[in-house]
């Protein structure tokens, strides 16, 4: 009766642990949801131990998968000697802690509870393993759903590893700047954040199936000395303490924390034995944290082989004394096995009660049935590293740091950068750590000059004729201990760019907030943003903040000053300007995306083209922009970014189509217009009534093309002396290629040709003539050249620095790709002038031909156009001209075409995939380019190469109908 009334005992005392362990919250995943048999795996595991087993469960021991093989077989020794309970893992590789834990579990009677220290994740501790944002980054966000998220991910990541106890999340609020152990670990100085970021990451990695452990009680926020090598002084009255260092439990208890971590700390207020540390007061951990606050779950020490336990332990036990004082698990003793014979010693002589050995031992009992221990299964090592790092990891990771980013300042709302034909911007680099991801980023936006100077004056010359300066400070990412000051020399030379009033200074800052206590002042900085940690992601989406492309989000963790408190940011809006991601951001898998690879490489080996451009944007976002080949078949260099290519006929929708529609919009020209109304000289010609809407649709019978240089050739087919000159001179200023000058008064000739040309049998016929047309209209108007009007309305506020005519006015010739080797006309590689003859005669400047570009620049007309003609702040067009200029007005024609656009075909065959929508529209171009954009996927495709090199007769690419056919493997990718 006495045995059966003890078990009925046991197991109400065991429902209340269960209810008070895991019982915090309905939604905790660890809730015990099999509690019967839970209860009865407790108490039958418990009841088969030894003495010296129960005792082994209370401690962690410390091992790092990096140690050589005698310091790692010393744990097996432990684990079979002194009955470990777990193990608390260090630095390492993913790949060897797994095979360890494997090895250790295995000789264990009861399975370990296996922790770590994973506070931003296992890349805390392991290599090869994936870093979410230290906590400080994560305070600055203010949705704390996402750093539920983190925590998830972290918890799967550890759960993935065979590790069950995560010590995490550190909720110490920062108050001092000076911490030299928490800091970026925290999540920022205000309490009310702390606890609400705290108890979201609890949140996750419950969800996750992982402990979690709150640190550093009472708190570890407020000090100057790393208790690591000391014992830090909490000197503030208990009413201090209770409203902010502890605060953040009340709301980590409620959200269901695991356990408790406890700091070696001397906190008066709690403990009246003078500087006994909080790991070892039982007023503190039985007192406070258990009666008053009313945790339940596992209290576990801080390591026990600090400073700031040791120095007070002397002589004495300090693990006796930790167990005495109320916690559970005892981690990392300093030599367990005299730690082991001093608890064993205090059980027999009655200081240690049954009650008290059995509550701890089941409690760690019960955290292991609740991580599955009961049912053990070693780690699978398949596939451990690509678990580890996922896609999902990565985009959590930018949502993160999007989330973060803070706009502290930003006078006369210079951020986002508008207006970018008014701005010359230039980078300056700070700090100790690469920035080449933070330039490279900006300059995807506009051009972004590095400036360097090898003192303050020379940099500030150097400056002269920039309107804009952004600093990037850049500071190690590697750890969040690693230094993060200005030097001395860094905030002379911002404090003198500051003074400069000749430009708006941005300064960047990509490190832990507290580097900018050090400056003097912030009112000769124009904008100040944060990206808190120098990680290429946040390189990348800080210039994205900068230009617009995302707006910012986040507010301050920390305080920089009065003005500057915690809490403060200043929320920004996009500009609508393409941002940069990958597949999977944007509903593409990217595995299946990567056939476009293995297609464009198939072109260049069956020597369709030297090399390519291609790039991919859905929803806003470019994920994929790759270079292939090189730019002729024999060139030691490969294909860049920066190389521009001949894009032929795109010339006509990304040059002359767009001032038409704004011309439509003025009121100076409709799609009802005739030729002859428009050009004078037509109105008695064939071509008189040939409309803008005809003729751009391609419907207005007009010739395919005109040879014009064919009638300026000597019998001997070469450039006649009669039309040409090898040098510029009176009255041959018209540069056609290298050395090769064309009769100014040609430009007549060919115009007046086109007049003479009679109207065709056929209503449909692609012709480029209608574009000469357009241009001379263009230009007449305006009294300007197409060429600087198409740059002044739209290159240069869109941004794009790289796109325009005669590329050799502004580009090395070495970015140009080449375009044909012409043994026909101008005898000599065509490199940096339009391949186009037509236009090559017209000095470069063709309405429908002439423009050079990258496919970056390409995407950035055509997300104009898919945006309803915003872009980057500014409304180009009006949405309605677009719709009407994209409209297939004589599709019962049986012609496919747009005014000015190539719209999707009709029939079987055309110059789409066919799987593209009604709405969709681009164009293609002679030397193998090619652009398409479509509003209802929200997608650009840029194809961009030289099939014409080294010779145009090269028809392969067009054959094989490869640009349609990655197209299709662009749809095809689309996830459901």
């Amino acid at each position: 009766m006495i045995r059966l009334h003890m078990r009925i005992k046991n197991y109400f005392l065991l429902l209340f642990l269960l209810s008070a362990f895991f019982g915090q919250s309905q939604q905790n995943p660890l809730q015990a949801r099999d509690s019967v048999a839970q209860i009865k795996w407790v108490n039958d595991t418990y009841e088969g131990m030894t003495l010296e087993e129960k005792i082994g469960q209370l401690f962690m021991v410390l091992v790092a998968s990096d140690q050589d093989k005698a310091s790692t077989d010393k744990i097996k020794t432990l684990i079979e000697e002194d009955h470990l309970g777990g193990i608390i893992f260090s630095t390492g590789g993913p790949m060897r802690q797994a095979k360890l834990t494997n090895e250790y579990q295995a000789l264990s009677k009861v399975p370990l509870l296996i922790g770590m220290d994973a506070e931003w994740g296992l890349a805390m501790r392991l290599d090869s393993t994936f870093a979410y944002p230290w906590n400080m980054t994560l305070g600055a966000i203010k949705d704390s759903n996402v750093i539920e998220e983190v925590g998830f991910r972290i918890g799967s990541h550890a759960k993935r590893l065979g590790v069950h106890f995560n010590f995490a999340p550190d909720v110490d609020i920062n108050i001092n700047p000076r911490n030299p152990i928490i800091g970026n670990r925290s999540f920022g100085e205000d309490r009310e954040n702390v606890a609400r970021k705290g108890a979201a990451f609890v949140r996750g990695m419950s969800r996750a199936g992982v402990l979690s452990s709150g640190k550093h009680f009472p708190g570890h926020g407020d000090t100057a000395v790393d208790s690591h090598k000391d014992l830090p002084v909490i000197p503030f009255e208990r009413e201090r303490l209770d409203s902010i260092e502890m605060y953040p439990y009340k709301e980590l208890i409620k959200a269901g924390v695991s356990g408790v971590m406890v700091a070696h700390l001397n906190v008066p207020a709690l403990e009246p034995d003078e500087k006994r540390p909080s790991s070892l007061s039982s007023s503190i951990i039985s007192g406070t944290l258990k009666n008053e606050l009313g945790f339940k779950g596992l209290v576990l020490t801080d390591a026990l082989n600090m400073k700031g336990v040791t120095d007070f332990a002397g002589d004495t036990n300090a693990e006796l004394q930790a167990f005495l004082a109320g916690n559970d698990i005892l981690l990392m003793p300093k030599d367990i096995k005299v730690a082991r014979v001093a608890i064993t010693e205090a059980y027999k002589q009655g200081i240690i009660k049954e009650t008290r050995l059995s509550a701890s031992v089941k409690k760690i009992l019960m955290a292991k049935y609740k991580v599955g221990l009961n049912t053990y299964q070693e780690i699978d090592t398949n596939n451990l590293y690509k678990d580890l790092n996922t896609i999902e990891d990565y985009l959590l990771y930018e949502k993160a740091i999007e989330n973060a980013i803070t706009l502290v300042k930003n006078e006369v709302s210079l951020l986002p950068v508008k207006n970018l034909e008014n701005k010359k911007i230039a980078y300056v680099a700070m700090g100790d750590d690469s920035g080449e991801q933070f330039h490279k980023a900006l300059q995807q936006y506009t051009e972004v000059i590095k400036v360097v100077g090898k003192d303050i004056g020379t940099l500030k010359k150097n400056l002269e004729g920039y309107n804009v300066v952004i600093v990037g400070f850049h500071k190690s990412n590697d750890s969040p201990w690693k230094p993060y000051k200005f030097s001395e020399k860094e905030l002379y030379w911002l404090a003198e760019l500051g003074r400069s009033r000749s430009f708006n200074l941005v300064l960047s800052v990509f490190t832990k907030p507290y580097a900018l206590l050090d400056l003097v002042n912030y009112n000769d900085i124009d904008a100040l943003v944060l990206g808190y940690q120098n990680s290429e992601i946040a390189q990348e989406k800080t210039a994205e903040v900068i230009f617009g492309a995302i707006p910012a989000k986040g507010v301050l963790p920390v305080s920089l000053s009065s003005e500057y408190s915690a809490g403060h940011g200043i929320l920004s809006k996009s500009l609508g300007r393409l941002g940069y991601s990958i597949p999977e951001r944007v509903g593409i898998n990217g595995t299946l995306l990567s056939e476009v690879d293995t297609l464009v490489k198939n072109g260049i080996d069956s020597l369709m083209y030297p090399g390519a451009q291609v790039l991919v944007a859905r929803k806003g976002k470019v994920i994929y922009n790759r270079n292939f080949g090189k730019p002729t078949y024999d060139s030691v260099d490969s294909i860049t970014s920066d190389h521009l290519y001949d894009l032929a006929s795109l010339t006509k929708i990304l040059a002359t189509l767009p001032v038409v529609m704004a011309m439509e919009e003025e009121g100076k020209i409709s799609l009802n217009d005739t030729f002859g109304e428009l050009i004078q000289a037509y109105d008695t010609t064939d071509l008189k009534n040939v409309t803008v809407l005809k003729a751009l649709s391609h419907y207005g019978r007009l010739p395919s093309w005109i040879a014009f240089y064919l009638s300026t050739l000597d019998k001997n087919r070469k450039p006649s002396s009669e039309f040409y000159r090898s040098r510029p001179g009176p009255g041959y200023s018209i540069e056609v290629t290298k050395n090769l000058y064309l009769s100014d008064a040609y430009q007549d000739s060919i115009y007046n040709r086109i007049g003479r040309q009679s109207l065709k049998s056929n209503r449909y016929r692609y012709s480029d003539v209608a574009y000469y047309v357009m241009k001379k209209y263009i230009e007449d108007t305006y009294k300007q050249s197409l060429d600087k009007l198409a740059n002044e309305k739209y290159y240069a506020p869109l941004g794009t620095n790289n796109t325009g005519y005669r590329p050799l006015d502004y580009f090395d010739k070495d970015r140009i790709v080449p375009s044909e080797i012409d043994n026909y006309y101008r005898y000599q590689t065509v490199q940096g002038f339009v391949h186009d003859m037509g236009a090559a005669m017209q000095g470069g400047v063709g309405g429908h031909a002439g423009l050079f570009s990258n496919a970056n620049d390409v995407a950035k007309i055509m997300q104009m156009y898919l945006q309803g003609g915003y872009y980057g702040g500014d409304r180009f067009l009006d949405s309605r001209t677009i719709e009407k200029f994209n409209k297939c007005y004589f599709c019962q024609e049986n012609v496919r075409r747009g005014v000015g656009f190539d719209k999707p075909q009709l029939e079987e065959y055309g110059p789409t995939c066919g799987c593209v929508s009604r709405k969709s529209f681009g164009h293609s171009g002679f030397t193998g380019t090619y652009t398409w954009a479509d509003p209802e996927e929200e997608i650009i495709y840029v194809f961009l190469s030289n099939r014409t090199f080294p010779t145009s007769s090269n028809n392969l690419l067009i054959k094989s109908e490869l640009r349609t056919r990655i197209q299709q493997a662009i749809y095809d990718s689309i996830i459901n």
